[in-house]
């Protein structure tokens, strides 16, 4: 049996310690790590002289950037000495992963230096079982959390001064996730964002494949969330295409980014028109790759399109391919 290689990720103060013990309890997993620890190790090799950012904290390690002027603005500043900070680290993390894989050992490792797109996950797939998560929170619980921490660790007196640092961090490794597919939790409830992250380990997939117009997509969402599902990508066939369109799709369970994305639907004309004719092209057929919780709710799924007869029959696109 695989092990698991669970990484929970965020900017500090948001509540990743907590919900990586809780995670690591659950799921009986001995080896928990922060990636600071990490860090103190990797800072005993690595000098100041020649890495000031990783002798820096993840939040003001821009202030020791030499080309500060290069920069656009001052967002973009803080994410490159953020991003070279954990540049430093991630390396390390990488080695430990691997070391518990080869001892078939699970581990869980959280930190704000778990970032995406610099962390290599696809290299540790076929060995274990990988997920990545980035927690977040709105401004002003992060803000209370931040300084509640800063109290408790009787060590952030100086953190204090960098919460607007803190929350960039925040905003740039949410828009890293999204751009990667990498679920973005939100942890304003502890319990609820624990339960969410163990559906997403524990839930089971299945390509379904569906026919409908535009007007039906609020109907296929309901059904799917009404069971705790959600989708992960949509593939259009258009006869003329010898392979289908595909697009992911990341934060389909976020009730915000659906109900913009239905409003929009049904009130700008100009983009209806444009999904319609996709529609059109593809004889509205279309399929995706539907997570649940588990079977029985992935079967409820799959039972509920075959009432509304939204559910297709997969042998005719194969026989479409085929000609």
């Amino acid at each position: 049996m695989k092990p698991y290689v669970i990484l929970i990720g965020s900017a500090s103060g948001i509540g990743k310690s907590t919900i990586a013990s809780e995670i690591s309890n659950k799921l009986q997993i001995k080896y928990l790590i922060e990636s600071d620890f990490i860090r103190e190790i990797v800072r005993g090799i690595i000098g100041s002289d020649y890495a000031p950012t990783l002798h820096s904290s993840s939040y003001n390690a821009y202030s020791t950037l030499r080309d500060k002027s290069n920069y656009e603005s001052r967002d973009k500043l803080i994410e490159a000495g953020f991003e070279e900070h954990a540049s430093f680290v991630i390396p390390a993390i990488e080695n430990v992963i691997k070391r518990s894989i080869k001892d078939n050992d699970s581990i869980v490792i959280e930190g704000v230096h778990l970032v995406p797109g610099l962390i290599d996950i696809e290299q540790f797939a076929d060995n274990a079982k990988v997920f990545f998560f980035i927690l977040t929170i709105d401004r002003e619980e992060h803000q209370k959390r931040f300084i509640k921490r800063a109290i408790e660790i009787k060590r952030g007196g100086k953190q204090l001064d960098y919460f607007e640092e803190n929350r960039v961090i925040n905003d740039d490794l949410i828009r890293k996730a999204n751009k990667l597919n990498i679920p973005v939790i939100d942890n304003q409830d502890m319990n609820n964002a624990v339960n969410k992250i163990m559906q997403y380990i524990h839930e089971v997939k299945k390509e379904v494949f569906l026919k409908h117009t535009v007007d039906q997509i609020e109907l296929e969402r309901q059904i799917i969330t009404k069971y705790g599902g959600r989708v992960t990508d949509i593939s259009y066939y258009i006869p003329e295409f010898k392979e289908p369109l595909k697009r992911v799709i990341s934060n389909y369970d976020d009730d915000e980014n659906t109900k913009k994305f239905l409003y929009q639907i049904h009130n700008d004309i100009k983009d209806k028109q444009s999904l319609e004719t996709l529609y059109e092209l593809s004889n509205n057929v279309h399929s995706h790759t539907i997570c649940a919780p588990d079977e029985d709710k992935l079967n409820r799924i799959i039972d509920e399109f075959k009432e509304h007869g939204l559910l297709y029959d997969k042998k005719l696109i194969m026989d479409m391919e085929e000609r």
